[in-house]
């Protein structure tokens, strides 16, 4: 691997402020988006990816206002998601700061939209969101959710992956609804199956607890790993989980903070 590891922040938001909780439920506040955006700058973030976690429960779009200010504090790219249904969605949140967006419901309801959004805006711009958990039915062992991981979508998370990529994904975030808010580790199984079928890079998130968990997500084929809970809370910092991926042996952006 000669590209270097990306460590994005995730400001998973809810009527304008950071919240996190366990397999997305039982949120908790843990700041402001605009001051934590910030700070993970100024850390040395690679990205920060910055999800309206409420929008497609609620059937609106991402909260436009929020995003205008985070963008316009953070110098780092910015990836927005929430809501995004179409490749209007996605001009409005690129006119807003985004650098790229991140859609998941409305691609599960009607895949050529991932297909409409790359042929208008590049597929650089667009970020697969796959929430998915361990389901014995499903042939991979995984299976696909919708609605902040409420609802089950009837695929196959590996199968799903793998079609998106042909439709025209820049990127895929894996996020395991089991592992997400737990501090218990990345689910590996789910990293390695998704890398084995696919070319896009591949952003492993869900699990994070300690420095010792992100250098196995890259080892399974991670090309960036996200995190929240341990860097909203201070349990960990991006600088230190630079420094572990770089003793593991994989490349990444030192920063001087």
């Amino acid at each position: 691997m000669s590209v270097a590891v990306r460590v994005i922040p995730c400001l998973d938001v809810h009527e304008g402020r950071v919240v996190k909780g366990v397999n997305f439920a039982d949120l908790r506040d843990a700041g402001d988006p605009v001051a934590l955006g910030t700070l993970y700058g100024d850390e040395g973030a690679d990205e920060l990816t910055f999800l309206d976690v409420s929008a497609s429960v609620e059937g609106r779009a991402t909260t436009l206002e929020v995003v205008r200010r985070t963008a316009e504090t953070v110098l780092i790219p910015l990836t927005v998601g929430g809501g995004v249904s179409s490749a209007e969605d996605v001009d409005v949140l690129l006119r807003a700061g985004a650098d790229k967006v991140s859609i998941n419901t409305a691609a599960v309801r009607r895949p050529e939209v991932i297909r409409e959004i790359a042929a208008r805006f590049g597929n650089q711009v667009l970020v697969l969101s796959v929430d998915a958990r361990r389901a014995a039915h499903a042939p991979s062992g995984f299976e696909v959710t919708t609605h902040g991981g409420r609802q089950s979508a009837g695929l196959d998370a590996v199968e799903w992956s793998e079609r998106a990529a042909e439709l025209g994904v820049g990127e895929i975030l894996l996020n395991s609804i089991d592992a997400d808010g737990t501090t218990d580790g990345f689910d590996l199984a789910m990293i390695a199956a998704v890398r084995a079928v696919v070319d896009v890079p591949l952003i492993a998130s869900g699990g994070a607890g300690r420095l010792a968990d992100f250098a196995p997500a890259v080892a399974a084929g991670a090309d960036a790993v996200l995190a929240a809970t341990v860097f909203h809370f201070g349990s960990v910092r991006i600088a230190d989980v630079k420094l572990a991926l770089r003793e593991a042996g994989f490349p990444v952006r030192l920063s001087a903070a």
